[in-house]
């Protein structure tokens, strides 16, 4: 149980209507649970406005409300807050509720539109593989030092946050390692975490659904980086044209990781395999189990995170040799006939081209790339053309297909991508909407040597259509498939 003033430091009150002496059974800002003893917290969403629900949660029992505008009847035993900024205000009550955990962790964000899971999952293996306690917060799963939870955000909201990095303090973390989502800066959910340090990884084209422009994806980046405090560092990619961009307004102190331009952490890939890579990483030979030039910057950015907090060169390097793949990331498995089939997260124009570059280079002479690739519903429905293009010039053969429709009409948006298709890459681009039936055409299409690609859905293991999830594992899927073709 906590005391309402205890959890108002730096809330940016502006009125206070009853007292704040009472005592909160917990925080809520979902009206749905809401219950005796609540503090409800009504923040302005994208879809929703909690100020709306304020007269249904007072009717459940709550005994405070922070709000942005006080309701017009004020009843009587409910504490009302007024305060600037609804989600800035729950930020910093989440961390209050839990004790401040990120200041008893040291936390490193990682931001950038591809690499976030993989470098995240690199630096939670890495610090493992080193010895210590810690943690991790991504895409695919949650983990405290041996125990998983599933994630269901990118970057959680801060009631979740702030409850997994309290977590991670009692069970004796020192290091912590997550996604920081554009989302997730703009809707305040990070606001009020203290970093140790952040990462950039690169910025292309997404989520412009909702952000509207390219500009306000950058700002959104960028403002993770101005919030950053002095102590901490700031780790951009070089390589990147806003790298620099990023680091402009920080306090924080400032690095860059490269493989093509001066950097202070190096890197150059000197051999790229099914098998691995081979990179020449501050002036010292390291074999990788991880593929892809791609991979050669999640790697550099690990190695150069671990270095900024004080952990020895060598022992790094020796560290980095031993990590996995993290699962839906440039994931391949082989049939009994050498058909590769790789599952990828690739669901950006930019990630896709990377992946299809990778297997170019390491199949360079070899067999045929069959790509099957779609884009999700309700996001950002300009790349999906881009995306269709980018298959179709990269790959011998595509298939165009549903990823996670979610409210869409799936054939529409095929149909959306059908416009990116080249007129000379027509005969050779196929378009199913069953994402299975899908997978059996390449698989059925393929000879010994081709390349499968199924991009977008990664590690996921379930299909989103009309609001219902229901289980798809596309690497499941393929293994099965490949047995069949034994």
């Amino acid at each position: 149980m906590k005391v309402l003033k205890d959890l108002l430091y730096k809330t940016g009150i502006v009125e206070v209507v009853g007292s704040t002496d009472v005592t909160i059974a917990d925080v809520c800002f979902d009206s749905r649970q809401a219950r005796e003893g609540s503090l409800f917290v009504a923040v302005k969403g994208t879809q929703v406005d909690g100020h709306r629900y304020i007269d249904q949660v007072v009717d459940k029992g709550v005994v405070a409300i922070i709000c942005e505008t006080l309701p017009d009847d004020l009843h009587t035993g409910v504490t009302y807050v007024r305060v600037h900024d609804s989600a800035l205000a729950l930020a910093y009550i989440a961390s209050n509720y839990y004790g401040n955990p990120s200041e008893k962790l040291k936390l490193i964000g990682i931001t950038g539109t591809n690499g976030k899971t993989t470098t995240v999952t690199l630096l939670f293996q890495l610090f493992r593989k080193l010895g210590y306690p810690a943690g991790l917060l991504s895409t695919v799963k949650n983990q405290i030092n041996d125990q998983i939870i599933p994630s269901t955000h990118t970057t959680p909201d801060p009631m979740q946050l702030n409850g997994l990095l309290s977590a991670m303090v009692d069970d004796g973390c020192e290091y912590a390692f997550m996604e920081v989502s554009s989302h997730a800066v703009v809707q305040k959910r990070t606001a009020a975490i203290t970093f140790a340090g952040g990462v950039f990884s690169n910025i292309t084209h997404d989520h412009l659904d909702y952000h509207l422009t390219f500009e306000n994806y950058i700002k959104a980046k960028k403002e993770f980086f101005d919030h950053l405090p002095a102590e901490a560092f700031a780790l951009v990619n070089n390589d990147d044209r806003n790298g620099m961009v990023m680091i402009q307004n920080t306090k924080a102190k400032k690095y860059t990781y490269a493989l093509n331009s001066m950097a202070d952490y190096k890197c150059r890939l000197v051999e790229n395999h099914f098998s691995g890579l081979l990179l020449n990483m501050d002036g010292h030979s390291v074999l990788c189990k991880l593929v892809g030039s791609f991979n050669a910057y999640n790697l550099t950015a690990a190695y150069a995170v671990a270095v900024l907090l004080d952990q020895e060169k060598l022992e790094v390097l020796t560290a980095l040799s031993t990590l996995s793949p993290v699962e839906g990331r440039f994931d391949y498995v082989t049939s009994g006939n050498q058909v590769v089939g790789i599952v990828d997260y690739a669901h950006t124009p930019d990630a896709l081209q990377n992946v299809l570059e990778t297997i170019h280079n390491v199949n360079a002479g070899h067999g045929s790339v069959i790509t099957i690739v779609g884009c999700g519903g309700d996001r950002d429905a300009a790349k999906r053309p881009v995306m269709a293009k980018i298959a179709c010039e990269m790959s011998d053969k595509v298939i165009l297909t549903s990823d996670n429709p979610r409210s869409e009409d799936p054939a529409e948006i095929i149909r959306q991508m059908e416009r990116g298709v080249p007129p000379g890459d027509v005969r050779k681009t196929l378009s199913i909407v069953d994402r299975k039936e899908a997978i059996k055409t390449a698989v059925s299409l393929s000879k010994p040597g081709d390349v499968i690609l199924i991009a977008g859905k990664g590690h996921e293991k379930y299909q989103e259509i009309k609001g219902v999830r229901t289980p798809f594992d596309d690497k499941k899927i393929i293994l099965e498939l490949f047995q069949i073709m034994a």
